[in-house]
């Protein structure tokens, strides 16, 4: 059962989705700045199907990188570890773009496997999905809608 699922309409072709995915750090640092609390955010590095990004809050690693594409879809899945300053985060994440009739992109997201130490790490678990679903989606439209790809 997934921790959290959602979906969104982003204002962008899917071929600019497909150009952003072509470099995972640059896709994945840009994503991660746009999302609410994070002021900074560098690639610290990248590998084949790897990268660790650091942010104001901690370590991010992205790892297990798989992306799909096809004509009319593109999936892409990670497992991601965040060592936040007084928790360590665990995920997999299903990301899914579909080109949508009416134009645009619609964005489905899923993470599943959450796991995290601790009280905070409980907490976050049990109440997180729905705050934290709610700004994996919005930074993935405002990434894509704000660079005009």
């Amino acid at each position: 059962m997934p921790w959290f699922e959602g979906t969104t309409q982003i204002d962008c072709d899917l071929q600019s989705v497909k150009e952003s995915l072509a470099d995972f750090g640059t896709h994945f640092v840009g994503v991660v700045r746009s999302m609410p609390g994070i002021s900074e955010a560098e690639l610290l590095e990248q590998g084949d199907d790897f990268v660790t990004i650091r942010t104001n809050e901690g370590a991010m690693r992205r790892h297990n990188i798989e992306c799909s594409v096809g004509d009319d879809e593109v999936i892409l899945r990670f497992d991601e570890v965040y060592e936040a300053k007084k928790v360590t985060g665990r995920s997999h994440f299903e990301d899914t773009y579909t080109a949508s009739n009416s134009g645009g992109v619609q964005f489905t997201t899923v993470v599943s496997d959450v796991q995290a130490n601790g009280v905070l790490g409980f907490l976050y678990r049990r109440f997180g999905s729905r705050n934290m679903g709610k700004a994996f989606l919005s930074s993935q439209k405002e990434y894509f809608e704000s660079t005009q790809r």
